[in-house]
């Protein structure tokens, strides 16, 4: 239970840091010439980089099974993304941006849940 009240406190830290860059990059569009071409690929990056943060933070403090507990973590993040999207656009689909999307979220997740646990 206590394992689970974290896992939800990391995918918390990662919607935050989310929100973080996201707002930097919407500036950055904002008042710079740089290509819209530039939003999928930079979204995908921004989102595994706060799932990356999010399992590495939580599985400091679960300090037992990384690769399981950020691996939850990534799944929750985009299990949630996911559902607010499809509720929100009704045109909502899975491409291929949502599977690398699902795919590079959930190996990240599992990458800063091992960093996460072996930290000392």
């Amino acid at each position: 239970m206590k394992s689970l009240k974290i896992i939800f406190k990391g995918v918390g830290i990662s919607f935050l840091i989310t929100m973080i860059f996201l707002l930097f990059f919407s500036g950055i569009l904002a008042y710079t010439d740089i290509s819209e071409n530039t939003i999928a690929p930079v979204i995908i990056i921004i989102t595994v980089i706060s799932i990356l943060f999010g399992s590495l933070i939580s599985t400091i403090k679960i300090k037992k099974d990384g690769m399981l507990n950020g691996g939850l973590i990534g799944m929750i993040y985009l299990l949630i993304l996911y559902t607010i999207s499809s509720v929100l656009n009704w045109n909502f689909g899975l491409d291929l941006k949502s599977v690398v999307m699902i795919f590079s979220g959930i190996l990240f997740g599992v990458i800063g849940g091992i960093i996460g646990v072996n930290r000392k």
